[in-house]
């Protein structure tokens, strides 16, 4: 680690001990349309009055073997229950105005059978999981969507449906895939796009193409404009991109990124951010042509990892969570802007089961090694294109 990221980490550290950790609450069912979240309060100005938004993003959701049994044990002997893993990022998901998680995986049927590496099937209980932790909704295009077929997808939407998650990315009707998820946050409406590099050879199901969102730029770019059009005043695109267990971003991501982010109608651009998920490590931050691209996230569930070269790689447990605020445009028609950016460094703890806020856990502990470590190789990794001069920050 370079003399200049200690000294920011150090300056980072001590901002953050003296900072308030955020609050949340819970709702009970059936699921309202923001579970989870505090109620807004009422504008000030009236119902007309513009209000800014906070986002959460997370990285992948990837159950393995270890993971599904963890979750047998933490029901009880009932099932699986997902719940126990998030509680300790529980509080900063569910105080954000919209969180958004990337489901990895497809879902089982109820009891089973459940897979982990390399075909997934998922418990649909992690459905629960990440509702009860205050999600509104996961991108669900990744190179797995396939691996349980178009049933797989169905069952997987099936039970975001069920819990009151939002999902774009895959679809189980042509009408589905074409109309973009658009959430409510403050005032504004925030259309979530999804896509993915590729679905590890299984081919669209037939009859369905539309079934998964593939990675490809002038569908990409159309889908943005289309979404604008249709009404929405912020563009999310998540991408399921990049070359596992590399740090730096692929030259696909760069050159991808930089198009996607060039792209504009008149003067507005028609993507507002990027959010990458796949390397299974963490990734840069960087600003690109005044947009921000989150790389790679990292995963924020997953067992023993394991890198190409067959070795045990702590990265694998590693993650970040961005959190940006959204304020509105000083005119009509213009781009609403991120007035704060930060990123919370995560670990999944498997000692403990649970994936861990960083900052928070050594602000209550500071002599812990394991997750000093941790936070320094993701912070890093997050810093490492210089986005800490664009002014991104360490949150907590």
């Amino acid at each position: 680690m370079t003399t200049q990221i200690r000294r920011a980490l150090a300056f980072l550290t001590a901002a953050l001990l003296a900072g308030a950790a955020a609050g949340c609450s819970a709702g009970g069912e059936p699921p309202p349309a923001r579970l989870g979240k505090p109620h807004d309060p009422p504008p000030p100005g009236g119902e007309g009055t513009a209000r800014g938004f906070t986002l959460v993003a997370s990285g992948d959701v990837l159950p393995h073997d270890s993971i599904i049994k963890r979750a047998a044990a933490d029901a009880d002997g009932a099932g699986h229950d997902f719940r126990p893993m998030f509680s300790r990022v529980k509080p900063l998901v569910s105080a954000a105005d919209l969180a958004l998680c990337h489901m990895e995986t497809v879902y089982g049927p109820d009891g089973g059978p459940f897979t982990g590496y390399p075909a997934f099937v998922s418990p649909p209980q992690v459905a629960d999981g990440l509702r009860d932790a205050g999600y509104d909704g996961c991108s669900t295009a990744s190179n797995h969507t396939l691996d349980a077929g178009p049933e797989g997808i169905k069952r997987t939407l099936d039970a975001f449906d069920r819990v009151g998650l939002g999902h774009a990315g895959s679809a189980r009707t042509a009408a589905e895939a074409a109309a973009p998820k658009v959430y409510q946050a403050g005032s504004a409406k925030i259309a979530h796009l999804a896509y993915t590099y590729d679905t590890n050879g299984y081919p669209l199901p037939k009859g369905q193409p539309w079934a998964v969102n593939l990675m490809e730029q002038d569908k990409i770019i159309a889908d943005a404009r289309a979404a604008r059009k249709a009404g929405a005043d912020v563009v999310l695109v998540s991408l399921h991109w990049g070359t596992e267990w590399q740090t730096e971003p692929d030259e696909r991501q760069l050159s991808l990124g930089k198009a996607l982010t060039a792209s504009r109608t008149g003067t507005r651009p028609d993507i507002d951010m990027i959010l990458g998920t796949h390397a299974h490590i963490p990734q840069a931050y960087e600003k690109v042509n005044g947009t921000w691209i989150v790389y790679g996230m990292g995963d924020q569930i997953a067992g023993e990892m394991f890198n190409h070269s067959g070795a045990r790689d702590l990265r694998g447990n590693y993650g970040s969570i961005g959190r940006f605020t959204f304020a509105p445009p000083a005119a009509a028609g213009e781009r609403w802007q991120v007035t704060k950016a930060e990123f919370v460094p995560q670990m999944m703890d498997l000692a403990a089961g649970k994936v861990v806020n960083l900052p928070e856990a050594l602000a209550q502990d500071p002599d812990d090694d394991r997750y000093r470590t941790a936070q320094e190789a993701i912070s890093e990794a997050v810093l490492s294109r210089g986005a800490a001069k664009s002014g991104l920050t360490m949150g907590r």
